[in-house]
């Protein structure tokens, strides 16, 4: 009997660190509860079309997350391998540490369920800022607790369940034998090496190589609309990721009124509108630079089809990237938000309301969807296609469930479903749709680990002496993209479409003209009407990704007002066009013949012509006196529009909730 209590013993603080964790899921979903109790005459509204099942999902995988990062100290007071921490006083130091922090964790969770009110979502990290002048902010909270007195009462009655329902180890650790000794030892761990790897992928909201850390944004794919992200999220995960994200503040360069003679990304339709009903293709190609596409450089490239399709299709001289990374494609492609700071989709404002392609054309009729082959949330594109106003998310599982298709046998092994395939169903599926449709389809395949299907690997392989693994990446992908049109021609739907074709961002570079500030971020912009309304020419201007949504909206005859930043290509003069960047704490605005580079604290850095000076090697700074107090000025002006709109929640024309 004393063999067998003794081994209870071994494993009796993993035991009670699993239950003592169930216990915090269990007061997690109370502080839902009350949540959705509170709020319910706004969270209720459309609530019927919630889908239950999924938005658990989310809920349990949210509170995965805060509770793991929350009770990190704890778990490794309860885990750790040392046999000194059976003893009393750890044991007391290690229940009064969980008890403390949860606590925290109700307050901050039933106390956010008043100042959704307010705000009309979770408290990020920005509460301490927004705040931190406030000198009556005791008279508040005091005034609160008085008028919710009842969720006082529930706090209490949680936190004295955590203290109630505690489980403390059982047993005492007395070594009698050597053999008592190590196995203890080798549980506890065993126990602590599954701990690690378990509690990383909680806490990054899962566990295959597609998925990023979740953030507050990722809520949007469970729900319908905003203000039902806050049921599925908790205030500690909004709290801890977006702490140093709070990047967004208005710098006050200018007056409002002032400021709405510089620059306003209120794009306003002409009485005279017409509304053209064509469908719309949006593609964005996975680090498909400029410098792989010959049709942009003066040697032959990578890409022959893209090519041909350029010459059937309206260019630019200057096409730029507004961000770095994928979720930095997201929003300046289909919403008309560059990144400036930080991604979008990592801040709090990724919960403002906003809008989009699909959003904006569904107010008039449009179907849409967005595809992905990829695993569904990867890299949170189901949950901003949801956000921005996409009716339907086509990702890996829809592929698999087409009985035209292969399946899983068509995936890669590491990302989503090859490209030349998923492209085929992407092609086969808009049939499906009812026009006018306005779809979007981001690839994959020109990604690490750099790799081609098995049946071409004797086609596009690497060339000796090439130092670019990306090149038979991007030969592959230009090959799907051509069968991609060859079935789309054949489609009923072809010839009242638009094309877009652009990239999320830029890869590996070689060449070294794209190794510069601007090269870096240029990517192509290729818009193709098979219809010919659109005629295609070069031309000598500058465009961005965020000048796409303007673009099109304009095309179409559009006629309802919108926000979007960029600018309208077809209604700008060449020497008008603009483009901007922000990266590694600094501004790239580009105009005419010059690029002004600005840092985040405000101050103009340095002045080129880069028509002259692509390298950038000559700075003009106080040489070109009117050019550079223009191009500052417009820029402030951006800026500050930008903040603003982000900080005020203003980043569609609907009036926000004071």
């Amino acid at each position: 009997m004393r063999h067998i209590q003794l081994r209870k013993s071994f494993i009796s603080s993993p035991l009670a660190f699993i239950c003592n964790l169930l216990t915090v899921y269990l007061v997690y979903g109370l502080c839902r509860l009350t949540y959705l109790v509170e709020n319910w005459a706004v969270i209720a509204e459309g609530f019927d079309t919630l889908n239950f099942w999924e938005a658990l999902k989310g809920c349990w995988m949210f509170d995965t997350s805060a509770i793991l990062y929350t009770n990190a100290l704890y778990a490794i007071l309860m885990l750790i391998p040392l046999h000194w921490k059976e003893k009393d006083w750890w044991q007391q130091m290690a229940k009064w540490i969980f008890v403390v922090v949860n606590a925290l964790c109700i307050i901050a969770n039933l106390a956010d369920a008043v100042y959704f009110q307010y705000t009309g979502r979770r408290t990020t990290s920005s509460v301490f800022q927004e705040f931190s002048n406030e000198g009556n902010i005791g008279d508040v909270v005091g005034v609160e607790l008085l008028r919710h007195w009842y969720l006082v009462v529930v706090g209490i009655v949680l936190i004295v369940g955590l203290i109630v329902l505690y489980v403390k180890p059982q047993g005492k650790f007395r070594v009698r034998m050597l053999k008592d000794f190590l196995l203890y030892y080798t549980i506890h761990i065993l126990c602590f090496g599954l701990y690690i790897p378990i509690t990383i992928a909680g806490m990054r909201g899962g566990v295959t190589t597609a998925v990023r850390p979740i953030t507050i944004s990722n809520a949007n794919q469970y729900v319908n609309r905003s203000s039902e992200a806050a049921l599925i999220l908790n205030t500690p995960f909004s709290m801890i990721r977006t702490l140093n994200k709070n990047v967004f503040a208005d710098p006050n360069f200018f007056s409002r009124e002032e400021l709405d003679t510089i620059y306003s990304p209120v794009h306003e339709p002409a009485d005279s509108v017409v509304m053209n009903k064509k469908n719309v293709v949006v593609i964005i190609l996975e680090s498909y630079g400029r410098e792989y596409i010959g049709g942009y450089n003066d040697y032959e490239g990578y890409t022959p089809f893209t090519d041909s399709l350029m010459k059937k299709s309206l260019t630019f001289d200057l096409t730029i990237a507004n961000g770095r990374k994928s979720i930095d494609g997201m929003p300046s492609i289909l919403s008309s938000i560059p990144r400036f700071i930080e991604p979008f989709f990592l801040t709090p404002s990724s919960m403002n309301e906003v809008s989009g392609l699909a959003g904006e054309l569904g107010k008039v009729g449009y179907e849409s969807a967005f595809f992905h082959g990829a695993e569904n949330g990867s890299m949170g594109f189901e949950a901003f296609a949801r956000k921005t106003g996409y009716d339907a998310y086509f990702g890996r599982t829809e592929y698999n469930q087409d009985k035209r298709f292969n399946g899983d046998k068509d995936f890669d092994g590491m990302w989503a479903i090859w490209d030349e395939e998923f492209l085929q169903f992407y092609a086969l599926q808009m049939s499906q749709m009812k026009e006018p449709f306005i779809t979007s389809v981001f690839t994959a395949s020109s990604h690490h680990p750099y790799a081609v299907p098995e049946r071409y690997r004797n086609i596009y392989k690497d060339e000796p002496g090439d130092p670019n693994i990306m090149h038979k990446c991007i030969r592959y992908v230009d090959n799907a993209l051509r069968r991609f049109f060859e079935t789309a021609e054949k489609q009923p739907w072809y010839k009242n479409t638009l094309f877009v074709l652009t990239a999320d961002h830029t890869n590996l570079t070689t060449e070294p003209m794209y190794q510069t500030e601007l090269g870096t971020c240029s990517v192509p912009i290729i818009i193709f009407d098979p219809s010919g309304t659109i005629q295609p020419e070069r031309r000598h201007c500058i465009a961005q990704q965020i000048d796409i949504m303007p673009t099109v909206l304009s095309y179409l005859g559009y006629d309802k007002p919108y926000v979007a930043f960029g600018q309208d290509l077809l209604h700008t003069a060449d020497e008008d066009t603009w483009a901007v960047t922000n990266n590694n704490g600094l501004y790239h605005y580009v105009k005419g013949d010059h690029v002004l580079i600005f840092t985040e604290t405000g101050e103009t850095k340095a002045l080129y012509n880069y028509k002259k000076d692509w390298y950038l090697k000559e700075n003009l700074l106080g040489k070109m006196g009117a050019t550079e107090k223009q191009m500052e000025r417009e820029l402030k002006g951006l800026i500050q529009s930008y903040m603003e709109r982000m900080v005020e929640d203003r980043l569609t024309t609907k009036t926000p909730n004071p």
